[in-house]
């Protein structure tokens, strides 16, 4: 039964087909009709005498271009071919092998050929082939210049007046008939001063210049010293003979004369014959200046010798708390490392003590409100300096930072100065808050990298460190990396310390690279 009904369906979609398909044949032949009755009649139109459009083109045949004749040829040269090479032009030749010298045995090489010669193969033709160098002229002894011989033995003072007997200095009269105290009232000898004569060594006996005689300078030489000597030295009254001998004769002091007054001194003239007195040694009263407070940026710094050629690389880990590293496995670092604590953690103290006492510098890692003003900057620092005092350095957060009010940042170069702290400022656009501090004589650096930041894998963390390695070496400061306490970040760390790029660096503590700004 359903084959019937499937069957009559199909019969009667063929049979609508074929009756659907006439009928639009059918139709539309219809409407082809209708639409060439209804169409217009083509009619003659009529052209305007002249117009050309009624012309007809004259058929003709068409003329071909005629062919010209191209260039003659002319015969191209021909190369004749080489010749094939042989060997008949020698045929002649002298092709034996050429025979090895022979140099005998190897015990007689030390021993000469007897034709050869006792003395050596240069002969010369005379005893004295070379002539002798010409005899330099023998320097001549300079001519001496008279030098002044000047007696500085003082002239003596002359005797004392009678008229100050008074004053108990008088001398005692000498007797008639003693002739050596009538010398003594007489004055000094005569001072005279004379030019010797030249200090040239005669160079024959008869040349010799008499001691006795004097000798006459030329006025062109010595014009000063001529006059100084034309006119002699004309003693005093009452001085003794210059053949006459005094002996010395002291004058004992009178009663007069002392010191009566208290409290003045007296005998600070200067004497003739005597010392001068030195004066009294002033006590020493300079005092040394007193040495300037040592800053935290030195006083809680590692020792650390940085290698001679190498620039210098810190790596900076913040410890937020939820490591599960120990302090242990961080010792056991090949290089140093420097800890950031958090300023609002709540076990901060304690953090960056364990820290400073395993061998780690420590810094703070600080952020400001956004709104803080000089005087919330001054209290806040002031308050994270005192609970972490191990810190050598303050490090900006990467929270709010410390650059959102220009004038709290503008407020930390005078703390830190006091305090003698560094600062790590994070790139900032042009780093204006960096260098006005730095201005200020701060320690400060820039941050030259995060190597963590967004949760990167440990490959990239070495790519980084890479570029901070490569940096190092272009610039002579030091630079300094970011990081945190994280597992995949310290294995990165271990592994890249392994490489050939961490041995260009020195990897130093924060200290170091803040001290060599």
């Amino acid at each position: 039964m359903i084959r019937g009904a499937l069957a009559g369906m199909v019969t009667g979609l063929a049979v609508s087909g074929l009756v659907l398909g006439t009928v639009s044949v059918v139709s539309d032949l219809a409407d082809m009709a209708a639409v060439r009755q209804t169409a217009p009649e083509a009619s003659a139109v009529d052209l305007p005498p002249g117009s050309g459009f009624d012309a007809v083109r004259e058929d003709r045949e068409a003329a071909l271009p005629t062919v010209t004749e191209g260039p003659t040829q002319v015969a191209v040269p021909r190369v004749a071919p080489p010749e094939r090479d042989d060997l008949r032009p020698l045929s002649g030749a002298d092709t034996a092998p050429v025979q090895a010298p022979d140099t005998g045995a190897a015990g007689a090489l030390g021993t000469p050929p007897a034709e050869a010669q006792a003395e050596g193969g240069v002969a010369f033709e005379s005893d004295s082939p070379i002539l002798p160098a010409p005899q330099a002229v023998a320097p001549a002894l300079p001519d001496g210049e008279a030098r002044l011989v000047i007696s500085t033995d003082p002239a003596q003072p002359p005797a004392p007046d009678p008229g100050e007997a008074s004053a108990g200095l008088a001398a005692p009269v000498p007797e008639a008939g003693d002739p050596a105290r009538g010398h003594e009232a007489e004055t000094a000898p005569e001072v005279q001063m004379a030019i010797t004569e030249p200090l040239v060594p005669p160079q024959d006996a008869s040349d010799a210049p008499d001691t006795g005689t004097a000798l006459a300078v030329p006025a062109e030489k010595t014009p000063e010293a001529t006059d100084a000597v034309t006119a002699p030295i004309t003693p005093d009254e009452g001085a003794p003979a210059p053949d006459a001998a005094p002996e010395p004769r002291l004058l004992a002091p009178s009663g007069t004369l002392e010191n009566h007054a208290e409290g003045i001194t007296v005998g600070r003239l200067p004497r003739i014959g005597g010392e001068p007195e030195e004066p009294p040694a002033e006590a020493e009263t300079t005092e040394t200046p007193p040495e300037e407070p040592e800053g935290a940026l030195r006083r809680n710094a590692v020792a650390f010798e940085p290698p001679a050629g190498r620039p210098l690389m810190a790596i900076v880990l913040i410890d937020e708390g939820q490591g599960m590293l120990g302090l242990e496995a961080l010792q056991a670092f090949p290089y140093p490392l420097s800890f950031a604590i958090p300023a609002g953690r709540p076990d901060a103290a304690e953090a960056a003590a364990r820290y400073r006492a395993a061998g780690f510098e420590v810094l703070i890692a600080a952020d400001l409100p956004e709104s803080a003003t000089a005087a919330d900057t001054e209290t806040a620092m002031q308050a994270w300096l005192a609970a972490i005092p191990q810190a050598v350095a303050v490090i900006e957060g990467t929270g709010t930072g410390l650059q959102a009010s220009r004038e709290a940042s503008a407020q930390l170069a005078p703390i830190l100065t006091e305090t003698g702290h560094g600062i790590i400022m994070l790139p900032n656009r042009l780093n204006t808050a960096q260098k006005l501090i730095a201005r200020e004589g701060v320690p400060s650096v820039t941050l030259f990298r995060d190597i963590d930041g967004q949760g990167q894998d440990a490959g990239a963390v070495r790519r980084f460190l890479d570029q901070g390695a490569m940096r190092a070496g272009q610039q002579e400061e030091g630079v300094i990396m970011l990081g945190r306490v994280r597992a995949d970040t310290i294995s990165a760390l271990l592994l890249w310390g392994l490489q050939d790029r961490a041995a260009s660096v020195a990897l130093a503590p924060v200290s170091a690279v803040l001290s060599s700004r």
